[in-house]
C-alpha cells in the first residue's frame, strides 16, 4: 500500500522568483526528475492545465497524463497524475538567505489498484518504488538548487 505522503526539502540561495521560473516551466522537468522524460503541458499553466508526460526506470518507459490543480506564483504548484491518482507539488518559502523548496507526492487516498499491481509486478514492490521515489526527489531538488545558484 502506498504511504500517504512522501516529500523531500532543499533550502536554496536564489529568490522564490527564480525559482519558481525554473518549477513551473514543465519543459524543464525532464532535466530535474530521474524518472521525467518529457512533461509537455497542452495550454497555459494555470488550474486545469493538462499534461502528457514520459517516464523512464531503467528499460521500463510509460506514458502519463497529469493535471494542474493549484497554481500559486512563487508559492506552490501542485498537479494530479491521472494514472495512480497522486498529487505531486512544490512549494516555495521565502527565507533569510533565498528559498526553501518542499516536492511532496500525496497519495491519503491510496493510489488506483491498478498501479499497485503494476508496481509491485514491474517495479520491485511498492515499498521500493517509493524509496526510490523520495530518493528522485532529493535529486531533482539537488538539480534545480544547482541551476538556480548558477544560473
Amino acid at each position: 500500500m502506498a504511504q500517504p505522503l512522501l516529500q523531500a526539502q532543499i533550502d536554496i540561495a536564489a529568490p522564490p522568483a527564480k525559482v519558481w521560473a525554473l518549477i513551473s516551466d514543465f519543459r524543464l522537468m525532464p532535466r530535474w526528475s530521474p524518472q521525467c522524460r518529457l512533461m509537455k503541458a497542452l495550454g497555459p499553466l494555470r488550474q486545469g492545465t493538462k499534461t502528457i508526460n514520459v517516464n523512464r526506470r531503467k528499460f521500463m518507459v510509460w506514458p502519463t497524463t497529469a493535471q494542474v490543480i493549484e497554481v500559486i506564483p512563487e508559492q506552490k504548484l501542485a498537479f494530479r497524475v491521472n494514472a495512480n491518482n497522486t498529487i505531486w507539488s512544490y512549494e516555495l518559502e521565502p527565507t533569510a538567505t533565498g528559498t526553501r523548496v518542499v516536492e511532496r507526492r500525496h497519495a491519503e487516498n491510496g493510489v488506483k489498484a491498478t498501479s499497485n499491481l503494476l508496481v509491485s509486478t514491474f517495479f520491485g514492490g511498492v515499498p521500493s518504488f517509493e524509496r526510490e521515489l523520495v530518493d528522485g526527489m532529493n535529486d531533482s531538488l539537488a538539480r534545480i538548487k544547482a541551476a538556480a545558484e548558477t544560473g
